[in-house]
């Protein structure tokens, strides 16, 4: 059994696979030239929602047929979380070695000349959490349970 069959480990593996869908969507956004669009963060969200998902159902199939609840719920936060957090690792590594970036940042956003590699991540991984937790709420409510 590898990492990515485990089922102990589905908050990690399926995080993993967040951050690399994540990861990809911007290096192509950044490639087509649209990186600077804001409101395309939002498709952020389908990726987030489909690792949720996905993971939830995994760990469903890997221990019975209905779950609990607020184990569901904590596994579809931490599933978020580690990709959210991945994500936000890469975009300071990806900002302190892209400096036209973060200048860009800087100019372009109304709190910009406050804003450095750390605390946008920081905000990345915030808004990830949180993200997270909103969907793992919603996507918990697709699933049998054992508290309704």
């Amino acid at each position: 059994m590898n990492f990515f069959n485990n089922p102990n480990r589905i908050p990690e593996s399926y995080g993993l696979r967040i951050a690399v869908g994540l990861i990809l969507y911007f290096v192509i956004m950044q490639a087509a030239g649209l990186a600077h669009t804001v409101e395309l963060r939002l498709l952020n969200l389908f990726i987030l929602v489909a690792g949720i998902y996905f993971g939830l159902r995994k760990y469903k199939e890997t221990h019975g047929s209905r779950i609990n609840y607020f184990r569901g719920m904590a596994v579809g936060v931490a599933t978020g979380a580690v990709g959210s957090l991945v994500f936000a690792l890469f975009m300071f590594i990806y900002m302190k070695a892209d400096r036209s970036f973060m200048q860009w940042i800087i100019d372009n956003e109304s709190m910009g000349r406050f804003l450095n590699p750390y605390i946008v991540a920081f905000i990345v991984a915030l808004e990830g959490v949180f993200s997270s937790l909103f969907i793992a709420f919603l996507t918990i409510n697709y699933f049998d349970t054992d508290e309704a």
